[in-house]
């Protein structure tokens, strides 16, 4: 493939045959060369080094670059005679461990040339003229198989007789050893760039540094750091001074773009000096200059790496980089958990065609759902992103500001420090199943009377609507997908014929279609075909709802360090009647109490650390607080509100063990963990983020799992939590939009949340979708949310239910009666859908029989056990930085002992009654 550029004679080939398919190969040896470090770390000891040159022997910042005389074709970008740049210059040894010296070893060196506050170019040599591997394949399997050292070393080269083969290994040891010297002086070794770079549109070259210096000097004995210690000597006499050279490309045989490890020095690239370099005398060693991250790509297009050894280098260094100070993290598994857990993926696979995972023993269960979760894990994690492929040149990625190292951003934005975009707002919903194209038919409207209507309310006994109102709570910060008003880019439903009409609008005229507003698509994927939705809020568990998801919302939300509230202790409301918080759509009395509560309770927080900390400013409080209740609320959601809606043994072991680890006295769990997992033995919060098989978002298909809304009742009947009186009663339409905060203000949110803990909310099931809205008014439109539920679906892609099932490993459905045992539904599954594989998903998830216990069905619960930890597992906040030094001591005690009932019991002293300290919140109350 060229590079666009006509009139150049190289071209550039891409591994996999594509950008993308290259791109895809090197975040895979991004992860390799994480993993060398690893084994370096293991073996030294000491702290995680950066892969490659991790030796720094000497450094300057303020070394001169002086252009020569040069030849026209060759004046390009800064590359102008006479040009002068002050540079930063870094010495260092090029293993990927700190080691003596005088240890033979290849040595490196590095230029950062500043030409402007806005324009650097990193030059980077190594002091052998060719690399020893051809392409980034060899490069990152040799540098993972001779990390470590030792018995390690030659186990690796081992495996690489059998990964690259005999002939290649035995070459690029050679190449290696014959590389490795015992130099004297960094002052007189030559160092060359090894892989060319563009010179302008047309021209490639090859650069090294030559030493202008001819002294010699003599290795002392004893100091294993001498070749720093010898420069200052050098300086201290004079000047050190290098030459720059170029040599130009000339054919794919003699000087290839793409092998690395073909030498180009031949008559045909001479040597043509362009610049000189000087360290001047008495320059003394910079600590600033030894901690540059230098990469190739830090450049401009002039100067363009080439090459996919120079290609991987970006992804690969930039991992080194982020690995070695904390902003990218890996997991390391051992090798007998690597070997446990394959056997039990398998064995389980064979157990799962004739048992189900929820009709095993509670230990067995807990096992086998560890090992789908791997299965999951490994298939079942796409990343739908449109990344850069090819790697693009950049000015030097700016230092990451402290706050944003130490706090949440209000976009989600720096939560993966090495990758700042990564799941902030707009970021793109990923995919757990391949995407896939979705007809209209049948009629939504047809399959929504037939099938979701709720002829008469079907209660989810275990339940109460506090239940209800949290996962709504949840969902509106996870999720939320940007929508056009209604008339810019209508979904067009065309009504049954027994149907005369419907109203889209308000007093609007009665339409022979349904329109709903279309969602806003980000374009077209990496694929070239799939529509791509952003999430309109981050993808993290962050607490948005609470705090806004943009920093002017996030300031008018708060007064000083504490969120706004009344004297009296409630949301304020804008001149609409709308309450003021971080989302406030689809509003209702659920939700108006769980801001109202978790607004009191940031403001407690805020209290409590002013208390503790009276030198801390505004915004550290009002920071440190909001990463207390946003984890507090990811602690709640996962052992409390689960184990609530998903009500077996299996899963309460499982979610605890989720949040804390296995407990020591459950030594059965704790020997099988440390078979098979041993970073579960701690609970996520005790490891480091890790993103598995892609970078983190939540999923098309995990909006579609949270399709919850037979959770809501319509008619509701209000006690007082006193004497259980009644008080009133509502339908949910009384009870929705700027009439929420009016009721709560009337009630009062103790009576409130008294009057939800002891009602039921519907269960997750066909023929239970609220009536209330199915005709619901919302920003000035009227939709019928099952049909809207529906819609969206189909249109973003999510596969039909029985396509959805085999994806997620579970056996495809082959009748009706295989999704439902009753008649009635199964006569009307046949009346709607021509075959079992049209079923909608979300028809087929409520239709579903759910295990024992569950309140939503198995497949659903695919998606679930893949995504709940995945939310804990990528978020530094609730793995590497939930520690004190981020959140305070004190903050993590909050955490550790608030449950949901004590945070009610904070806030409303007088439930203590009707919820007892020991209750799940969740779970149904008692009454006076």
């Amino acid at each position: 493939m060229t590079t666009g550029i006509k009139a150049a004679a190289w071209r550039e080939a891409y591994l996999g045959g594509s950008p993308e398919a290259e791109r895809q190969l090197f975040a895979r040896m991004a992860v390799k060369i994480m993993q060398t470090q690893a084994k370096n770390r293991k073996a030294a000891g000491g702290p995680v080094v950066p892969g490659f040159q991790a030796k720094v022997t000497f450094a300057v910042d303020d070394a001169e670059l002086r252009f020569l005389d040069l030849p026209p074709e060759l004046r390009v970008g800064f590359a102008q005679p006479g040009a002068v740049y002050r540079t930063a210059v870094r010495f260092s040894n090029a293993e990927g461990r700190i080691l003596s010296d005088h240890e033979p070893d290849l040595r490196g060196a590095g230029l950062r040339v500043h030409v402007s506050a806005a324009e650097q170019h990193d030059l980077l040599m190594t002091s052998a003229p060719v690399a020893h591997a051809r392409d980034a394949r060899q490069f990152t399997e040799f540098a993972l198989a001779t990390a470590g050292g030792g018995l390690g070393r030659y186990l690796g080269l081992g495996r690489l007789l059998f990964v690259l083969g005999p002939a290649e290994t035995v070459r690029m040891v050679r190449n290696v050893q014959a590389g490795r010297t015992r130099a004297a002086s960094v002052a007189t070794v030559t160092y060359w760039s090894r892989t060319p770079i563009t010179w302008g549109a047309e021209i490639a070259v090859q650069y090294f540094l030559r030493p202008l210096a001819t002294e010699a000097a003599s290795p002392p004995a004893g100091d294993p750091d001498f070749l720093g210690h010898e420069m200052q000597r050098r300086l201290a006499q004079g000047d050190v001074r290098f030459e720059l050279c170029v040599q130009r490309f000339r054919d794919e045989r003699e000087t290839p773009i793409e092998d690395a490890a073909v030498d180009w020095r031949s008559a045909a690239a001479p040597p043509e000096p362009i610049a000189v370099l000087t360290i001047r005398s008495g320059t003394p060693d910079s600590p600033a200059a030894r901690e540059l991250r230098l990469n190739p790509w830090n450049t401009t297009d002039d100067f363009r790496p080439l090459g996919n050894l120079n290609r991987v280098r970006k992804a690969a260094y930039d991992a080194s980089s982020a690995h070695r100070n904390r902003e990218r993290f890996i997991t390391e598994v051992p090798l007998r958990n690597r070997v446990a857990s394959a056997a039990m993926r398998g064995l389980f696979g064979l157990v799962n065609r004739f048992r189900p995972w929820h009709r095993l023993p509670t230990s067995l269960a807990l096992l086998n759902l560890a090992a789908l979760r791997d299965v999951l894990r490994r298939d079942n994690l796409i990343d739908t992103e449109v990344r850069e492929a090819p790697p693009q040149v950049r000015p030097v990625p700016a230092k990451i500001e402290e706050d944003k190292r130490d706090f949440r951003t209000p976009d989600g934005s720096y939560d993966d420090l090495s990758e700042p975009s990564m799941g902030a707002v707009g970021a793109a919903f990923g995919r757990n199943v391949p995407g896939r194209a979705n007809t209209d038919e049948p009629n939504p409207l047809v399959v929504s009377r037939e099938l979701l209507h709720r002829d008469a309310f079907i209660p989810a006994t275990s339940l109460n609507i506090l239940a209800a109102a949290w996962i709504q709570f949840q969902v509106h910060d996870w999720v939320v997908h940007a929508r056009h008003p209604l008339g810019v880019d209508d979904v067009r439903v065309p009504l049954p014929p027994d149907v005369p009409g419907w109203r889209n609008t308000p007093g609007g005229p009665l339409e022979p279609e349904m329109r709903i507003g279309g969602n806003i698509s980000r374009g077209i994927g990496a694929d070239g075909h799939e529509l791509l939705f952003g999430n309109a809020a981050s993808h993290w568990w962050d607490g948005s709802e609470v705090y806004g998801t943009q920093p002017e919302k996030a300031r008018e939300l708060r007064d000083g360090a504490k969120l706004r509230l009344t004297p009296e202790g409630y949301l304020p409301v804008d001149v609409h009647g709308s309450e003021i918080t971080g989302f406030n759509e689809a509003w209702w009395l659920g939700l108006s109490g769980m801001h109202t509560l978790f607004a009191r309770e940031h403001n407690v927080l805020v209290d409590e650390l002013r208390a503790r900390n009276p030198q801390w400013t505004d915004e550290r409080l009002f920071q440190t607080a909001r990463l207390i209740v946003a984890a507090l609320i990811a602690k709640i959601h996962t052992v409390e509100w689960t184990p609530a809606i998903l009500a077996t043994e299996v899963l309460d072991r499982g979610m605890h063990v989720n949040w804390y680890g296995v407990p020591a006295k459950d030594w059965l769990s704790r020997i099988g963990l440390w078979l098979t997992d041993a970073n579960a033995l701690r609970g996520i919060p005790a490891t480091v983020p890790d993103h598995h098989t892609a970078p983190y978002s939540l999923t098309e298909d995990f909006v579609t799992v949270y399709r919850m809304h037979p959770l809501i009742p319509d008619d509701y009947a209000f006690r007082d939590a006193a004497t259980g009186g009644h008080l009133r009663d509502d339908t949910f339409l009384d009870l929705q939009g700027d009439r929420a905060d009016d009721v709560l203000r009337e009630l009062g949110l103790a009576n409130t949340l008294f009057s939800f803990g002891t009602a039921h909310p519907g269960a997750i099931t066909l023929h239970n979708y609220p009536k209330a809205l199915l005709h619901l008014e919302r920003e000035g439109e009227i939709v019928d949310l099952s049909v809207v539920d529906l819609v969206r679906t189909r249109r973003r892609g999510v596969p039909r239910y029985n396509d959805f099932r085999e994806a997620l490993h579970l056996p495809r459905i082959e009748r009706f009666e295989d999704l439902s045992q009753d008649p009635e539904t199964v006569r009307r599954l046949r009346a709607v859908y021509r075959d079992v594989d049209e079923v909608d998903t979300m028809v087929g998830l409520f239709a579903e029989t759910p295990p024992a216990g569950f309140g939503f069905s198995d497949t659903a619960f695919r998606v679930f056990i893949l995504m709940a930890s995945r939310r804990l597992q990528s978020d530094r906040f609730l793995t590497a930085d939930y520690r004190p030094e981020i959140y305070t001591q004190f903050g993590l005690d909050w955490i550790a002992e608030t449950s949901m009932t004590a945070l009610i019991l904070r806030h409303c002293p007088e439930l203590a009654a009707v919820l007892p300290a020991s209750a799940n919140a969740f779970a149904p109350w008692t009454k006076p």
